[in-house]
């Protein structure tokens, strides 16, 4: 018999975790269920679990964080609905990753993985190594935004972004289409997520994707003024320290 934590702060999302494993796997008791960070680390400093689940995103912070909190020494298989993290960093020997909506099929294909993994007796790759790849920033570019929309959350790939700008001290991100999108994020910390190839900080208010930009106007002896695609009420002028590298950055 084996234990397992599931730390989801989705109540649904748990229940449902809990009935394919029941289906799936009868050996696996869950021993609990927690929706926090904090929670999960109360827990694991007196209980042992054979296995851990875990959401990567929880209200009180990153699933990352419990590791920096308590030793983790069993498997874990990750669980999000963003795929803007190293998912690839994940498949590190002995750690697997489902995304949201976890089907059946992912679900018994990880456990199988981590069944045959202990049967062979690899080693179970160390979660500290995991943790120290993810800070060197061995990462992926970023791939998509989760957006506050309405009452709705919107997924937009990074292919459908236009432009991102700052204005009275709020951030936006413009897609193709014209709509206009707040993010909770400063454009410094946006720009270092960004493919430097795809997208080029032309001063402190834009971030613009190449494709974006539909003409350029001599604005002075230094700087450059765009017409972006959607346009933009903000005018987007590059600064004068930025105007020859946005230049080598245009002809590559």
């Amino acid at each position: 018999m084996y234990t397992t934590l599931l730390v989801e702060d989705e109540k649904l999302a748990a229940d449902r975790l809990e009935r394919m494993l029941q289906q799936i796997a009868p050996e696996i008791r869950v021993q609990a269920k927690v929706d926090s960070v904090s929670a999960a680390v109360a827990f694991l400093k007196n209980n042992q679990p054979d296995l851990i689940f875990l959401d990567i995103h929880l209200a009180d912070g990153s699933g990352f964080e419990i590791f920096e909190q308590v030793e983790v020494s069993c498997p874990v298989i990750f669980t999000t609905a963003y795929d803007e993290y190293a998912l690839r960093a994940f498949q590190v020997n002995g750690i697997a990753y489902l995304l949201k909506p976890i089907g059946q099929d992912a679900l018994s294909a990880s456990l199988q993985k981590l069944k045959s993994i202990q049967a062979s007796g690899t080693q179970v790759a160390s979660l500290d190594a995991l943790l120290a790849q993810l800070r060197k920033g061995e990462t992926p570019y970023r791939k998509r935004f989760l957006l506050a929309y309405g009452n709705t959350i919107k997924s937009i790939g990074i292919a459908e972004v236009a432009y991102f700008f700052a204005e009275n001290k709020a951030v936006y991100l413009v897609d193709r289409s014209g709509s206009k999108f707040v993010l909770d994020e400063t454009l410094d910390q946006l720009a270092e997520g960004l493919d430097p190839e795809v997208f080029f900080r032309v001063n402190r208010s834009f971030v613009v994707q190449v494709a974006a930009i539909r003409q350029m106007h001599a604005y002075s002896r230094s700087r450059i003024k765009l017409d972006l695609q959607p346009p933009c009420a903000k005018e987007c002028i590059s600064s004068s320290e930025k105007t020859a590298e946005f230049k080598e950055w245009l002809g590559r």
